[in-house]
């Protein structure tokens, strides 16, 4: 009668007394193996099922239109995007690819070419060119002046929040391409790039208006050459919604978007979703926080500074800041009123979409399937991993896949049938060479003080040739349409 007492009165006691009996080497290996299952998973680890795979990696996946013909002439001769992208096994998470481009990412070392363009509305925007010739050790050239060959196809890019002609995957782009023999120019966006900002405007993910004048610029001294135009992150959706903006008058030739952000507001929404989510948010912010205090008298003058320095979030500075410069009464209008996603319909050039379903910061639920299956000069290629502008591959992750894909796609696309001919500007439309502003040391960061004098000359000389370029092309669109009838 005591044992069974001693056994119902003390069950805990029992428990304890097995639980001691397990060697303390099995707790070690029980908690390692359930740290290790939640760590794989909140990092969204992939190294079993790319272990699974054989480490052959996933198949991109097309959406189009089955009537396309960008897909048939083009995409289907693009052995990239039928392929599968398999990234580095020791950056088998999203966020690892991502964290790695930021702060290692290896980029090549090169100089860029610099040019000075006026806005037109008293701003500046830093045209940073590269030439095949200047990414080749055997070929030397002048560096008193912007050299590139008006004969080979121009490519522009666009980068992202807060990033510039700098950046570890600008720089990766903008080597490969000039090495396979493009002509590549970092439309940088205002304040970046080190130049200062001159207007009493900043950008924002749907300004358009400094894209249109730099291909308006560039179009009118290269009126013969195929020009495209790459955009990442934001500016993939500053970019998406210039083509719709301008529907049949667009004057580029083809597009590549990547890591899209397509709807700000839903990617508002998922950045402040959950734990890892929030560290994204955070650190974009901070990177805005940056590019103001560089222009700490501008934001002062035009802006809710104390809201900007309290700013934990994009969506914090958007209200204090680009809400308050770009008069957008609330964050939410503006997120809304910028976004790309509703004039994807309108689009009338070849634009390729190249974007991750793990990306961390532009979520796979604003992604574009069913405006790619209507509108047929737009295609989606999605992969499974990648991260946001990661896609590291191979072991030593020295390649970026998308770069490889742009790269090709373009290529194939600027030797097919679906160059719109039209669009090129006729003689009387040529606007004369505006005398570009370049830093005859090594690239840097910085404009020199001294050269602002020099600047101004340019801008007075480039508003007349503006007014021109404008009065002609009126005339240009007058009379193409004048022709159809």
């Amino acid at each position: 009668m005591e044992t069974m007492s001693s056994f119902d009165d003390s069950p805990y006691e029992l428990l304890l007394t097995a639980l001691s009996l397990i060697p303390i080497t099995h707790y070690v290996i029980g908690i390692g193996l359930i740290s290790f299952v939640m760590i794989y998973d909140f990092l969204e680890f992939h190294i079993v099922q790319d272990l699974i795979s054989g480490f052959r990696g996933q198949p991109v996946d097309l959406t189009f239109n089955s009537c396309s013909k960008l897909y048939h002439e083009v995409v289907s001769k693009c052995t990239i995007l039928h392929g599968r992208y398999m990234s580095t096994p020791w950056l088998s998470s999203p966020h690892l690819q991502t964290t790695f481009l930021r702060f290692f990412g290896r980029p090549p070392v090169f100089n860029y070419r610099r040019e000075i363009l006026d806005t037109g509305d008293g701003g500046i925007v830093a045209l940073d060119w590269l030439a095949r010739s200047d990414v080749m050790e055997e070929e030397e050239i002048g560096k008193d002046e912007v050299h590139h060959d008006v004969n080979t196809p121009v490519v522009i890019v666009i980068p992202g929040l807060t990033s510039d002609s700098d950046s570890v995957y600008i720089k990766h782009l903008t080597f490969y391409m000039a090495k396979r023999g493009w002509n590549v120019v970092v439309s940088n966006h205002r304040g970046l790039g080190g130049v200062p900002l001159t207007s009493d405007f900043f950008y924002n993910g749907g300004w358009t208006e400094d894209l249109r004048k730099v291909v308006q610029r560039i179009r009118s001294q290269s009126p013969d050459v195929p020009l495209f135009v790459v955009g990442t992150s934001l500016g993939a959706n500053m970019m998406v919604k210039y083509l719709g903006e301008d529907g049949d008058g667009i004057l580029i030739d083809g597009a590549a978007a990547v890591c899209c952000p397509w709807d700000l507001l839903l990617c508002d929404r998922f950045i402040g979703r959950n734990l890892v989510q929030r560290f994204y948010d955070k650190a974009l912010g901070a990177g805005l926080k940056r590019y103001a205090k560089k222009h700490q008298d501008f934001f002062t003058r035009l802006s809710d500074w104390d809201g900007i320095e309290k700013a934990r979030r994009v969506r914090e500075f958007d209200t204090s800041g680009t809400c308050r410069v770009g008069k957008f009464d609330t964050a939410d209008i503006y997120y809304r009123e910028s976004s790309c996603v509703g004039y994807v319909g309108r689009i009338n050039v070849p634009l390729l979409c190249i974007s991750a379903l793990d990306d961390p910061v532009c979520t796979k639920e604003a992604l574009i399937w069913d405006e790619c299956r209507v509108n047929k000069n737009v295609i989606l290629a999605t992969t499974q991993h990648g991260g946001h502008l990661g896609y590291f591959d191979g072991m030593d992750a020295k390649g970026v896949w998308w770069v490889r894909a742009v790269d090709e796609f373009l290529t194939v696309l600027g030797s097919s049938k679906l160059i719109k001919r039209q669009n090129k500007m006729p003689d009387y439309l040529l606007v004369g060479p505006q005398k570009p502003v370049t830093d005859k040391d090594p690239y840097v960061k910085k404009i020199r003080l001294d050269n602002l004098p020099k600047m101004a000359k340019i801008f007075v000389e480039a508003k007349g040739s503006e007014i021109r370029s404008r009065i002609g092309s009126m005339i240009f669109f007058l009379r193409r349409f004048i022709d159809q009838f």
